[in-house]
């Protein structure tokens, strides 16, 4: 009893001392500032809102605008609210290829050659890029003119994974360091990594073979990442030309493709992930690291310059440093500003200069010619491109014995020769892609496996089920440049089949194309190379690969011939059925 009353006596005193105590100070509230990092990828040499194909401002049905004027006036409007000096402007890849702006410069007046800027360094650099990644595409025109147009860029261009064939060593520089001033406080580092896509070494092999090597996304940047917090970056931006999703292209051959999540959830240190090639259009997404429980944020910006990626991080001083305490993004669309018109200027020279190659006359149409069927048709246009191509393989091997096919894609359904004059921006938009054609040998038994493989292009229709031609192709998502038609023999595609049993019918002038019979097979690089992941064609021998580009060679077959006439060259040799029966 008595130790209790001690007890509350000594407890009221301690209770007299606090009252009695001054109050304390209110802790000094943590220094906290918002860092944004604005992103673009996939440009695609989109300087100015203009389709070259179409000799007229940029158009779709979604109301988009493309172009780097349009992405700097969105840039200039973040700076401006957000603070110049609390923002930094990254892309992730495929800048100098992709429109006949960037073909002009690479091939018809080459910077390597005649010494000009290349048009999107030019815009870059006035724009005030801090970072720019390589993305599959910068490797398409050869490793000269990359190396020029890197020296012409005032921002680093960045590839991690890009290593030197013989050495392992970074052939292209791994990370960039950028540093921001906060006004009486430890200025902010911010590091960025910038990581390609490995599929270069398939794509452009005739380029980098026995030079570059390209390395796994994540084991690269498990490699960087505490290289660039060991050298103080308080925020990590990984700049990745991959998309999201996992997926590889090609097996164990290669690396997977689309690593940029598996990036996000296996390497530590990372606080977020600006990623392209896949051409999507993704505003936030959250991927927990699976060491350390972090959310690290990904977005990817869509292409063309149709959208600005904006993330923001906020960061909170504790102990001294810097600390990520949250971070958001979102994307923006181009079509809520004007092109920036110092860009505009800036381009006009280069611009017109484009246009006027591209409205230049080849020769002239007997009749209008659309692609818009091509994908579900033997059309007369994708024709033509196997013609020239026959022809073109032909006249390079003047002793070869063998019957010569050739295989073509739809790349483009808007494209239309019209009646009369044929510009190069027709032809151009026929055959969109800087593909060079090549000739392998194959026999019929692979010629029919390649066929089998292409035709899983088509969904599954049953007996009976209208025909709608919407829903007729890219099962899968198979894209329509992975469609190969092939022309020199005589086949049908039966859609009521399952996949791997659609190729009926398969001849060769008139007669069952044997197993072992021998045909040269004109192809173009890419899928020579893998692209697509067609059967065969990578380990056939190549009997002719002279590095002839295909869209100049259409553009030169039609300028000797004067006139592209359908009668000279269209022959209707595959037919899609329906359990034996013309489906059209």
């Amino acid at each position: 009893m008595q130790t209790t009353r001690l007890a509350i006596a000594g407890t009221a005193a301690l209770s007299a001392l606090v009252l009695a105590a001054p109050p304390a100070q209110a802790a000094k509230p943590a220094k906290t500032v918002t860092v944004t990092v604005m992103g673009t990828s996939d440009i695609h040499s989109n300087g100015l809102n203009w389709d070259y194909y179409k000799d007229a401002a940029y158009a779709d049905d979604q109301g988009n605008s493309v172009g780097l004027a349009k992405v700097s006036s969105l840039v200039n409007k973040i700076r401006a609210e957000r603070g110049a000096d609390h923002t930094l402007l990254f892309d992730s890849g495929d800048t100098i290829q992709g429109t006949p702006l960037a073909y002009y410069y690479a091939k018809i007046e080459p910077i390597t050659a005649t010494g000009p800027i290349h048009p999107m360094a030019k815009a870059m650099n006035a724009i005030g890029y801090d970072a720019v990644t390589l993305g599959n595409h910068e490797f398409n025109y050869g490793l000269p003119l990359l190396a020029t147009w890197i020296e012409q860029m005032k921002a680093p261009v960045l590839g991690a994974n890009a290593v030197h064939a013989e050495t392992g060593q970074p052939a292209y520089k791994p990370f960039v360091i950028k540093t921001m001033k906060v006004k009486g406080e430890k200025p902010i580092r911010v590091g960025v990594l910038g990581l390609t896509n490995p599929g270069v070494a398939i794509w452009d092999k005739a380029n980098v073979e026995g030079r570059l090597r390209f390395t796994d996304l994540v084991e690269s940047a498990k490699k960087w990442v505490p290289v660039i917090r060991g050298q103080g970056a308080d925020v990590v931006v990984v700049t990745a030309h991959a998309g999201d999703d996992g997926m590889s292209s090609y097996g164990d051959e290669l690396p997977v493709e689309n690593a940029s999540a598996m990036v996000a959830e296996q390497v530590p240190g990372i606080d977020a992930v600006l990623f392209g090639h896949a051409h999507n259009e993704v505003p936030e997404r959250f991927v927990t690291n699976k060491v350390t429980g972090q959310q690290v944020l990904l977005s990817e910006p869509s292409k063309w310059g149709q959208r600005l990626s904006v993330l923001d991080f906020q960061l909170t001083k504790e102990r001294g440093k810097w600390v990520v305490t949250g971070k958001s993004a979102t994307t923006l669309n181009t079509n809520t500003v004007p092109e920036d018109p110092k860009i505009v200027e800036l381009l006009k020279p280069q611009h017109e200069a484009t246009i006027g190659y591209v409205n230049k006359v080849v020769a002239k149409s007997a009749q209008e010619l659309s692609a818009a069927e091509s994908p579900y048709k033997d059309t007369p246009i994708l024709d033509y491109i196997q013609h020239v191509q026959v022809e073109t393989v032909k006249q390079a091997l003047p002793d070869n014995t063998l019957p010569v096919l050739s295989i073509a894609a739809p790349f483009s359904r808007s494209a239309v020769f019209p009646a009369g004059d044929i510009r190069v921006r027709d032809v151009a938009g026929l055959y969109v892609y800087d593909n060079t054609l090549m000739a392998v040998k194959l026999t019929g038994a692979q010629i029919k496996e390649y066929l089998e493989y292409s035709a899983k292009y088509f969904n599954q229709l049953a007996p009976g089920e209208p025909v709608d031609v919407s829903k007729l192709t890219n099962a899968g998502g198979t894209p329509d440049y992975n469609y190969d038609q092939l022309s020199g023999v005589s086949y049908d595609i039966d859609v009521a089949k399952p996949v791997g049993r659609r190729i009926a019918n398969l001849t060769y002038e008139g007669e069952p194309v044997a197993d072992d019979q021998e045909f040269v097979v004109a192809i173009n690089n890419y899928r020579q190379s893998g692209g697509g992941g067609f059967p065969h064609v990578t380990g056939a021998e190549v009997v002719y690969n002279a590095q002839v580009e295909i869209r100049q060679a259409l553009i030169e077959y039609a300028t000797e011939q004067g006139t592209i006439d359908p009668a000279d060259f269209a022959v209707t040799n595959w037919k899609l059925t329906r359990d034996g029966e013309p489906l059209f």
